[in-house]
């Protein structure tokens, strides 16, 4: 069955990766929710896009404590998103102020998440291969089921053979850039496509008819009606 992500949650009704919105997520029925992890001064997992928060601060500069009330730690919103999978996509750009080398966030994500004890509800992702090789590495020496995806814009020739040879289920393509192709090349080889973010219903459709795995989308009710799987409009 093709799976409904909610990107940030149903960001497209509510405030995007809060508990707010993961919660609607669920109660329009996705199958699942994309969220992104950081990491503040004092070492707490957030969730939270961009590494700055609307006031110019860094969050990797600041504690836990003096966070807006929005920013939900990690924990909690895993909470939020009781009875899907979650899609939990590492943030760690070398591009970005909070860049992190060593890949201590990885670290720090597995070991939260490992202490839940839901492997199969767990779908690592990040920019960075290294980040997720990292998480891939942490949970094959826990003999832990938790899947691991590389996300990507662009798509590069050797994806399948990377994937395969570093033990990923799972490659989340940019929908722009997406070409059947790639679809095809990867069931092949048993990998996994999960595609972000398509919000636009004939798109989604085209997807359906390529044999996508799962849509991340802002809108999952509009999805779930492609889907026929929603409620009618």
């Amino acid at each position: 069955m093709i799976q409904v992500i909610a990107h940030r949650g149903a960001s497209a009704a509510a405030p995007e990766n809060t508990v707010e919105a993961f919660a609607l997520a669920g109660r329009l029925g996705a199958d699942a929710v994309e969220l992104d992890v950081r990491r503040t001064r004092d070492g707490v997992l957030v969730v939270h896009h961009n590494p700055d928060l609307p006031d110019g601060r860094i969050i990797r500069e600041v504690d836990a404590r003096d966070l807006p009330a929005s920013v939900a730690r990690l924990d909690g919103a895993l909470d939020a998103c009781a009875g899907m999978w979650v899609n939990v996509e590492i943030k760690n750009d070398a591009e970005e102020p909070d860049f992190d080398p060593a890949d201590e966030i990885a670290d720090r994500t597995m070991e939260l998440l490992l202490a839940r004890d839901e492997h199969e509800r767990w779908l690592i992702s990040s920019f960075r291969i290294e980040t997720v090789d990292r998480c891939r590495t942490i949970a094959d020496a826990a003999g832990a089921p938790v899947r691991t995806a590389w996300l990507t814009g662009i798509v590069p020739d050797d994806v399948v053979d990377l994937l395969v040879a570093k033990g990923h289920v799972a490659l989340h393509p940019w929908v722009r850039l997406l070409g059947r192709h790639v679809i095809d090349a990867c069931h092949a080889a048993g990998i996994h496509v999960n595609t972000w973010t398509c919000d636009d219903p004939e798109r989604m459709a085209e997807l359906v008819e390529w044999g996508v795995d799962g849509i991340c989308t802002n809108v999952p009710d509009v999805a779930l009606r492609v889907l026929g799987r929603g409620a009618p409009v």
